[in-house]
């Protein structure tokens, strides 16, 4: 996850999540396209997983395969809270599988 928001000139503050979904806490330009993140990080971390758990069943599917991300995903902007409050809320999450 890191690398690829390093490769779209994006901070990843925090990183957590549960068995079902991650949270992303992230520091980005206006220039980001929150949709093409997401989808490079989706994409990449798929692929990965499958290499390295080619058990891993998946859920979601398509026409082509199944996939292991749902297609939707929620953004939020968190612009006047306090990043202290945000990091301990995604601290607080488990771990994702």
């Amino acid at each position: 996850m890191r690398n690829i928001c390093e490769q779209f000139e994006v901070e990843l503050t925090e990183f957590n999540g549960e068995q079902d979904h991650v949270h992303l806490l992230i520091n980005y330009p206006p220039k980001v396209q929150i949709s093409k993140l997401v989808n490079s990080l989706k994409g990449v971390s798929s692929r990965k997983i499958r290499r390295s758990f080619p058990n891993v069943y998946y859920h979601w599917t398509n026409k082509t395969a199944g996939s292991l991300w749902s297609p939707s995903y929620f953004s939020g902007s968190v612009g006047g809270a306090p990043i202290d409050v945000l990091k301990q809320y995604i601290e607080q999450q488990s771990r994702p599988l």
